[in-house]
């Protein structure tokens, strides 16, 4: 395609912007000039919806107000506070930015692209955003929204993630992004995008820059920009150990950076489906005694799993390298995934009750 006139690049930025002052949500975060707030928002926003961010945003932010607090707060805490968000791997990139920012900027928000970007979890997205939104500098961004809204108004024909319509976007992105409201211009596209442009019954009367937009005119607003091929889920299951110790239970740390890395779970074990879940937990650990029946099974569906958790109490196990035993209150400061913090609500129901101390004679 070829790049867009002065013109058709002055029409949108006046509509869009204007459209964007006139009805813009009122989010905590657009309130704020502090880097630090914008760029937390911004990570949490990708892959989560605006409404589930907004108490976690307001919660984070009040336990780590600044980037200092973040930088010195064990990573459990940093976990812990994202709890239920998903995607973990954005809290451990922020408290290892934080962190860099600290020990390599003094503690300040560097403000160029090139430093930005040298930053642990910094993308080209998020490079953009916190440079356009909170710093002014003309950087171009393009995530779900903004793709869709760009890929319809010039016909960008592809699917959601195949690289040559990508570049196609972020070079329309880059040629369209000004010196003059670079992060308001960048918001826009993204608000159109979440509440007009919709991936599914888009409110094309609504938009404002409708009379610009050539897959409207084209009639192919249903078909731009085609689906992302479904990535095929597989099925997942973990066999779960409840050491007891009293009223705690035992607790070890995932390794890694992969799926759970770093976050805290009951011992548990990969079993291939159809194999014997009791029989694989005897068998990483022989001479413990694993109980019968299940205490309790969970399920969740994530992006590329079905995943299954079964849960079976076992005695007999000393304390795993790194393990430790703890409380219901203490496990609730430590970074769990949210299907292993359903397992341990069952496990704490569950917990065998005091008995009663014999009142002396």
């Amino acid at each position: 395609m070829s790049a867009p006139t002065t013109e058709l690049r002055a029409r949108l930025h006046r509509q869009l912007l204007g459209w964007f002052d006139r009805g813009k949500r009122d989010l905590p975060w657009r309130r704020s000039r502090d880097p630090y707030a914008i760029w937390v928002s911004e990570v949490m926003l990708q892959q989560t919806q605006v409404s589930v961010v907004l108490p976690y945003w307001e919660a984070f932010l009040r336990r780590f107000p600044d980037l200092r607090a973040l930088a010195d707060a064990p990573l459990d805490a940093v976990l812990a506070a994202w709890r239920g968000l998903g995607y973990y791997a954005r809290a451990r990139n922020l408290h290892r930015a934080a962190q860099a920012i600290v020990r390599d900027h003094g503690g300040r928000f560097p403000r160029t692209v090139e430093a930005l970007a040298a930053l642990p979890g910094f993308g080209r997205y998020t490079v953009g955003a916190v440079a356009s939104i909170a710093f002014g500098l003309p950087v171009p961004v393009v995530d779900g929204n903004v793709a869709r809204v760009l890929a319809r108004l010039f016909a960008l024909e592809g699917a959601a993630g195949d690289p040559v319509r990508e570049k196609a976007l972020w070079r329309v992105a880059e040629t369209l992004v000004a010196d003059e409201r670079p992060g308001d211009w960048n918001q826009a596209l993204m608000e159109l995008g979440a509440t007009v442009c919709r991936p599914e019954s888009p409110s094309c009367l609504l938009c404002p820059v409708r009379e610009e937009c050539r897959a409207l005119a084209l009639g192919a607003v249903e078909r731009i920009p085609a689906p992302r091929p479904r990535a095929v889920r597989r099925a997942m299951q973990l066999a779960v150990a409840v050491v007891r110790r009293g009223e705690s239970v035992l607790l070890v740390r995932r390794e890694g950076t992969g799926l759970f890395g770093g976050l805290w779970e009951l011992p548990a074990l990969e079993v291939a489906e159809g194999d014997d879940l009791r029989a694989a937990l005897g068998a990483a650990w022989p001479g413990a005694r694993v109980a019968a029946e299940p205490l309790a099974s969970v399920e969740r569906t994530l992006t590329h799993r079905d995943l299954r958790l079964t849960a079976f109490e076992v005695a007999g196990l000393r304390v795993l390298p790194g393990g430790r035993f703890v409380s219901s209150r203490q496990a609730e400061s430590l970074g769990v995934s949210a299907a292993m913090q359903a397992v341990l609500e069952h496990v704490f129901a569950g917990a065998p009750q005091r008995r009663p101390r014999r009142p002396p004679r």
